[in-house]
């Protein structure tokens, strides 16, 4: 799905005052360990100017190299500092880690000082953020699941059965929820890991909509902590924020559906998103320089979590680019040097092969092209799998060109009777529900699965957004999906 135009993020902050040489410890507000803790002390000061250090403590995944930043709000200016770089930018003060001190395992601390002028207040600051991840406030640690509570079951480790997905038992299950859109374009952009909060209470609000299943699109450069995207929301600090956000979905007994969305290589034929080779938009297919690289990292890094699920690529659209449909599909299965796509395309039977290769069982959709909405020959090219745990993956909107039951019926139907099919995106531009209606009506009669786009706070008539609020507020389109999702599971 394409995005709506960049909103400003807003993020809650924590306050910590330490005066003179005095030490105040970090408390949040429930008592739990921060992500990150920051004491900052003046030791020292004069009529112009003060000494002043910062003691960081890590509490999250351990880190090669860190950058604290913090704000001065009382006109004071950096002069000097020590073990670590020091800068400024406007009010802006940054203390990169040096080459002898970057490694901060989890628990572990590191101090450093400077000098700064001042005048007036010498206003203590009340903000910091270690690789930006807020510190001296509550991390909102996943909570230990209530085996007497339904919305606290653990999610089923899944697997594909015939054209159904089963748990250890074998009874069926439908994946039925939302996406959770933010992770694919908000660290390209330089604005973050996530958009709008990804904490406990904006999970549970999900699973109190009764969905059981959470899409999360990532992007693949921020995931391989590419140079091009800020160290701040690249590589391991990305990786641990996506961790976090799966093990909160699967604390409510939801499904965490990780799905790559955006991915490099240079496009601008038929319909491209984009003229930029970085990972900004939605490309025709996955790259083979950097893709299979994402996949056998993902796959490594949840190969030990069955109730994980790995959907390949959000909406191919090679069928845009090349001449012949035929050609279009033969791209979609062998990648390669496709006709119209100027660089190499990693295919789906490429992806399989990465995610397989680590040894990772994990059940695997794959859409089909023209944005996933065509299946119409899905099954002709559908990649082989050595686990056999792939799945059929299907978007539909009311502007799409497969968006009536005479093409359901003609073109899902056969796919569904062979494998399990899940409608990843279901939406509509109307800022209604009377469209998804019609297609959750389809797919509970054959007990197939879907999910709505997007748990996001935008603007339903720039994209199908299903909240107002982060509380779970419905917007018009958002109430038809919470409504019939509290009906069949309520």
């Amino acid at each position: 799905m394409r995005h709506p135009p960049r909103s400003a993020l807003l993020a809650a902050v924590g306050a910590v005052a330490l005066i003179g040489a005095v030490t105040v410890p970090v408390v949040t507000a429930s008592g739990a360990t921060p992500a990150c803790s920051v004491e900052y002390s003046v030791t020292s000061q004069w009529g112009s100017g003060f000494q002043g250090s910062v003691k960081i403590t890590n509490n999250m995944a351990a880190v090669s190299s860190w950058s604290l930043a913090f704000d001065f709000t009382g006109g004071q200016k950096l002069t000097q500092g020590w073990n670590a770089k020091w800068s400024q930018s406007g009010t802006t003060i940054t203390a990169a880690s040096e080459s002898y001190n970057g490694s901060l395992g989890s628990g572990a601390s590191v101090s450093a000082g400077f000098i700064a002028s001042s005048s007036g207040s010498n206003a203590v600051p009340t903000s910091f953020k270690l690789n930006g991840t807020v510190c001296n406030t509550d991390t909102a640690p996943s909570p230990t699941p209530d085996p007497t509570d339904p919305e606290d079951t653990a999610p089923p480790v899944l697997r594909v059965s015939g054209n159904k997905f089963v748990d250890t038992n074998g009874g069926t299950r439908r994946l039925l929820g939302v996406n959770r859109s933010g992770g694919e374009f908000m660290c390209v952009q330089g604005r973050g890991i996530f958009d709008g909060p990804v904490d406990d209470a904006s999970v549970k609000a999900i699973a109190d909509w009764k969905a059981n299943t959470v899409r999360i699109p990532l992007n693949e450069e921020c995931w391989l902590g590419l140079s091009n995207i800020n160290p701040a929301y690249a590589g391991a600090n990305y990786i641990n924020a996506v961790k976090d956000l799966v093990a909160r979905v699967k604390a409510h007994g939801l499904t965490p559906v990780v799905e790559l969305h955006w991915t490099y290589g240079q496009y601008t034929g038929n319909s491209a998103g984009c003229s930029d080779v970085h990972a900004g938009c939605q490309k025709p297919m996955p790259d083979m320089q950097y893709t299979p690289a994402f996949w056998t990292s993902v796959a490594n890094t949840f190969k030990g979590d069955r109730a994980v699920v790995f959907d390949l690529f959000n909406e191919p659209y090679p069928d845009r680019a090349t001449s012949t449909t035929t050609q279009a599909w033969q791209c979609w299965r062998d990648g390669g040097t496709c006709p119209g796509i100027g660089y190499e395309v990693a295919g789906m039977q490429d992806l399989v092969d990465s995610v397989r290769g680590t040894g990772a069982t994990n059940v695997i959709l794959a859409g089909g092209i023209a944005y996933s909405n065509d299946l119409s020959q899905w099954l002709t090219y559908k990649p082989t799998d050595p686990a056999g745990n792939l799945a059929a993956a299907w978007h539909v909107y009311n502007f799409n060109t497969c968006s009536n039951e005479s093409c359901w019926n003609s073109t899902l139907a056969p796919v569904a009777a062979q494998v399990p099919l899940m409608a990843g995106e279901i939406g509509e531009n109307t800022c209604s529900h009377g469209f998804i209606d019609q297609v959750m009506k389809w797919f509970d009669d054959r007990s197939l699965s879907y999910l709505g786009w997007t748990w996001n706070t935008w603007d339903c008539s720039l994209g199908p957004s299903l909240i107002s609020s982060y509380d779970g507020t419905p917007t018009a389109f958002g109430t038809g999906l919470r409504d019939h999702l509290r009906a069949l599971n309520g």
